[in-house]
């Protein structure tokens, strides 16, 4: 019981994450736009419902991305992990590097709300993107009014990594 209602409140807080847009920052971390002053901050926006939605951002030279991002679910991941799947991608290097060793290993690895997106910008570049919200025992307490700490990394084909920030 204790189970279901557990996946119902996560289910719930992406709904209400994600029912409506939500304006995201990415700041270079690593990379040749990390090493500009003043450091550039790009705007993203983040619309969608449930396991899946739209993310549009403008990032460097006013390169435009827009693409679909989906929730990855735990089991798919720990498979595709397993079976060491071609196609897949994993940001792990990525993680550890904005927010320091070890963190996707306690922290992203095996956490059940986890999105990925992939997305080519107009003048070619690929970026990819992980998020993921953390839980806390807050959120089985339908009276908290705790803000959901949400987390993302991101990484482009010119070797820039980013940090997402809601």
């Amino acid at each position: 019981m204790k189970t279901k209602l557990v996946f119902a409140m996560a289910l719930l807080s992406v709904c209400i994450l994600t029912a409506c847009s939500r304006e995201v920052h990415l700041y270079p971390i690593q990379g040749p736009l990390a090493l500009q002053t003043p450091q550039p901050i790009f705007a993203a926006k983040v619309t969608g419902a449930f396991a899946s939605g739209k993310i549009t951002a403008t990032l460097a030279n006013g390169e435009v991305f827009a693409g679909p991002w989906k929730m990855i679910l735990v089991r798919d991941r720990m498979k595709s992990t397993a079976l060491g799947a071609k196609g897949q991608f994993s940001l792990a290097p990525e993680w550890d590097t904005v927010y320091g060793q070890g963190f996707y290993t306690a922290n992203v690895l095996g956490t059940p709300l986890f999105v990925q997106a992939v997305l080519t910008g107009n003048q070619g570049t690929v970026l990819h993107v992980e998020a993921y919200r953390q839980e806390h025992g807050s959120d089985t307490n339908p009276h908290s009014m705790a803000l959901p700490d949400i987390r993302g990394v991101a990484k482009d084909s010119k070797g820039n990594i980013f940090k997402l920030a809601l």
